[in-house]
């Protein structure tokens, strides 16, 4: 698209004299931009070293370890905070290089290991035990305050932060817990206490209640059990156990619970040893909780109560959601990354970065239209809200429902997976999507229509009720329902639920950030099943209903900020704006518009219009043709037809071969005062993309300098109709959106001439329909428009008049009534004159 015509003419010698000049200032650019990127340190070599560290653990410090590890020394600089950076369950040191490279490129030094059990480190694993994990992570601090490049705030105490991932996480709340040398931590997708993980139980009726968590409990102890999961057998002994390098306690503990599907005192006893909630009060520094929403193993109820905790401390936290999860989604590692280094510049560095929000979630910002990817926005807020805050009251409905738990708990609804979590996705496919409830084992209880956007942020909670003799174990899960009856999960995520013996119970599902559109309802489903989970095998027959409306916690505080402009968005302009001036200034000094009086009330005259390219095309060939006051006019020819070329002509953007074309009397040239009066859409829309619709409508008309009151923005978005999208970046757009948003600023000011070229490409028939009638009305109100097509169809239902081109010459022009002639369709008509034409 290019519009405001006025701003360009044929630069053929200008461009020659300035091309050898241009590319020396571009290579001198591109030397700048490329020597500073060089001395940021972006690719400086990191040097490492790796290394074998023995550590004493066991509850008697009687056990003997050796951690494989590499340090990685800190890029320019020789006294240095340092970072202990932890792998995953199941992975080894060399997961976290890339990342550990980045930190020491940053200025820090760097150890990682693979822990107890895994890699090439040996030992046996203890689901980061005080007693075992936690006492070698605080031996390779002891590690560190002997290094000369790390940073000491006294003898022995080196300047540290953890950071973590998954079983790295808890290992970072961990060593914060029992070692006070730890200065700042950033725990991601870990938990916060082991035994609510694995045996979640709704009701807080205490140990034994629980719901076990069987498959991902499977994954856990299945994976230990493989030799190849966990790197080379040179790490150490063969596994002497069913549960391979796990710790003898443990498997046992396993064992029995995945027997009975129920836990024990034990089990709950030993799991909550590698709790950050057993130690919680001592956890007081500074920490930053990512946290993934993705995630059916460690859901965000597990940062929420860690954030509470160590806020009740009084250290600080920073709490971030992102889209990804154990499940799968996007990990967001750039984004993750930064933020880990961010918080350690602030706490570790404390060199006066800026303080983090408090709170921010990873929202969905609609699909990238030039790559098909989906466009990820933070919203963020100063204050951590928690699960429950600004909570609405939405009533759900529904008769009592009898529902079915089936023998051996099979066949069984399915929630989430481990791992598989995308397979959310495969509701998008035909055939109904991933098969989710079965029937006759699932109740649902329907909210009504929304009469307006509730955005969920945390987890809702609502009273049921439910009859039967036996303990009943439910499963809570929310859905999404379109008007036209779809229902999508909101996340595939479900709340499991034990009533020992019937009555009312209080239900909170999983946390969760989702938008509800207007119109959209919140489905409640119950079910006696879900893969994911234990469930009795003894079959039995239960009436739920629901006791209470949704409590739906709501943030509105949150907010989106929009992306900082790039250096080429305020570069470029002004380079623009530079050449503009040296272009128009002595134009406009040299002549005045050529004016005809008699003209004054014609919006359009084109006469003997001519242009020819090099290689000899006559693409417009002598046109002539006269647009009235009010008129609706079809500029209609098949491709090639120099419709096109017509209207660049008449925009002033490329000189003429002979001819003229006069607006209300004026000649239109380069810098025409005139072109003021013409409102342009040719050769498709072209936006700032990372810029909202709303913020391009608004910079392009403080561009042209009139005053925003001229814009007549209300009109024009009115035009638009693309709701809360026009507050989205312009790059999550549709073709057809971006097409409606270049018709709207075409639009801005209501000029008195509006040029549209194919205005309805990418828009779908109800569109094409309301823009048919948006142009009628447009003209009805005495302005003019003029509409380039080949959409025959389109013109005879469109127009008022019509001029068909063929091969660069007028053929026809004149009312399409005239055109048509009586019994006849334009169809035919065109091709009759197309026909003669040629």
């Amino acid at each position: 698209m290019d519009q405001g015509g006025a701003f360009r003419r044929p630069w053929a010698a200008f461009k020659r004299r300035w091309t050898r000049r241009w590319a020396l200032i571009t290579g001198v650019l591109l030397l700048a931009g490329g020597g500073l990127a060089w001395a940021a340190g972006g690719d400086a070599p990191v040097r490492d070293e790796h290394l074998r560290i023995p550590v004493v653990d066991g509850p008697q410090d009687d056990q003997r370890v050796t951690l494989d590890a590499t340090f990685f020394h800190p890029v320019g600089r020789g006294d240095a905070p340092a970072v202990l950076l932890a792998h995953g369950f199941g992975g080894s040191k060399d997961d976290t290089r890339a990342e550990a490279q980045e930190l020491a490129r940053a200025g820090y030094a760097v150890l990682t290991w693979s822990a107890r059990g895994f890699g090439r480190s040996t030992g046996e694993i203890a689901l980061d035990s005080p007693d075992y994990e936690v006492k070698d992570t605080r031996q390779l601090v002891d590690w560190l305050a002997r290094r000369p490049e790390v940073r000491k705030d006294r003898a022995g105490d080196p300047r540290v932060g953890v950071a973590g991932e998954s079983y790295g996480g808890a290992i970072a709340l961990l060593t914060a817990a029992h070692d006070p040398r730890v200065d700042a931590i950033a725990p991601q997708l870990t938990w916060n206490d082991l035994a609510e993980v694995l045996f979640p139980n709704a009701t807080g009726a205490g140990p034994g209640t629980g719901v076990f968590k069987k498959l991902w409990a499977g994954v856990f102890f299945t994976a230990g059990s493989s030799e190849g999961a966990f790197g080379p057998s040179s790490r150490g002994p063969a596994p002497s156990t069913a549960c391979g390098r796990f710790r003898p306690e443990l498997c046992a503990m396993y064992q029995e619970v995945a027997e009975t599907g129920r836990p024990t005192p034990e089990a709950v006893a030993i799991l909550r040893r590698s709790s950050p909630a057993a130690y919680a009060d001592r956890i007081k520094v500074p920490t930053l909780l990512v946290q993934g929403q993705t995630d059916s193993l460690f859901p965000l109820d597990q940062a929420d109560a860690s954030a509470r905790a160590i806020a009740r401390n009084g250290a600080p936290v920073s709490v971030a959601w992102i889209q990804g999860g154990h499940d799968g989604g996007d990990s967001e590692s750039e984004r993750v990354r930064g933020l880990v280094r961010d918080w350690f510049d602030r706490h570790l560095d404390r060199d006066g970065t800026a303080a983090p929000p408090a709170f921010s979630v990873s929202r969905s910002g609609g699909l990238d239209s030039s790559t098909g990817d989906v466009v990820i926005e933070s919203a963020r807020t100063s204050t951590y809200p928690g699960l429950d805050a600004g909570v609405r009251s939405v009533p759900v409905a529904g008769r009592e429902q009898t529902i079915f738990n089936p023998a051996g708990g099979s066949p069984a609804s399915i929630s989430a997976l481990p791992g598989l979590g995308a397979l959310g996705a495969l509701e998008g496919l035909g055939g109904g999507g991933l098969p989710s409830d079965v029937p006759g084992q699932s109740a649902a209880f329907d909210s009504r229509p929304l009469d307006r956007r509730l955005h969920l942020t945390g987890a809702p909670t609502v009273r049921v009720r439910v009859s039967g003799d036996a303990a009943v174990t439910l499963f809570a899960k929310l859905y999404d329902v379109a008007p036209g009856g779809r229902a999508t999960p909101a996340r595939r995520l479900s709340a499991p639920l034990r009533v020992e013996k019937g009555g009312e119970a209080t239900v909170t599902l999983p946390p969760m950030d989702h938008r509800f559109d207007r119109g959209h309802r919140l489905r409640l489903v119950l079910s006696t099943t879900d893969m994911g989970f234990a469930t009795p095998a003894k079959p039995a027959t239960y009436k739920v209903s629901v006791a209470s409306a949704l409590t739906v916690p709501t943030v509105p505080a949150l907010t989106t900020p929009g992306a900082p402009l790039p250096a080429w968005v305020w570069v470029l302009p002004v380079v623009a704006l530079a050449l503009a001036a040296g272009i128009l200034v002595p134009g406009r000094r040299s002549r005045a518009d050529s004016h005809d009086p008699a003209l004054d009330g014609v919006p359009l005259q084109i006469t003997g219009l001519t242009k020819a390219y090099r290689n000899g095309h006559l693409a417009v060939d002598d046109l002539s043709f006269r647009v009235e006051q009010g008129q609706v006019l079809g500029l209609l020819g098949p491709n090639g037809a120099g419709k096109t070329t017509t209207l660049r002509m008449l925009m002033g953007l490329i000189h003429p071969d002979a001819g003229e074309i006069r607006i209300f009397g004026r000649r239109v040239r380069p810098g025409a005062s005139v072109l003021a009066r013409l409102g342009s859409f040719v050769e498709g829309p072209g936006f700032l993309p990372h810029l909202s619709g709303r913020d391009n409508l608004d910079l392009y008309w403080r561009a042209t300098g009139r005053p925003a009151v001229d814009a007549h923005l209300d009109e024009a978005l009115a035009i638009a109709d693309l709701g809360a999208a026009l507050d989205r970046p312009v790059r999550t757009y549709s073709q057809g959106m971006r097409q409606r948003l270049a018709i709207a600023q075409a639009m801005l000011g209501l000029p008195d001439l509006l040029v549209l070229d194919e205005p309805t490409n990418g828009l779908d028939p109800p569109q094409i329909r309301e823009m048919r009638d948006v142009l009628v009305r447009y003209a009805g109100a005495g302005r003019t428009v003029i509409v380039s097509s080949h959409l025959l169809a389109e013109v005879e239902q469109t127009c008022t008049h019509a001029v068909v081109m063929s091969r660069g010459r007028r053929v026809a022009a004149g009312p399409v009534s005239e055109i048509v002639g009586s019994g006849r369709r334009l169809e035919d008509a065109f091709l009759e004159i197309i026909g003669e034409g040629s």
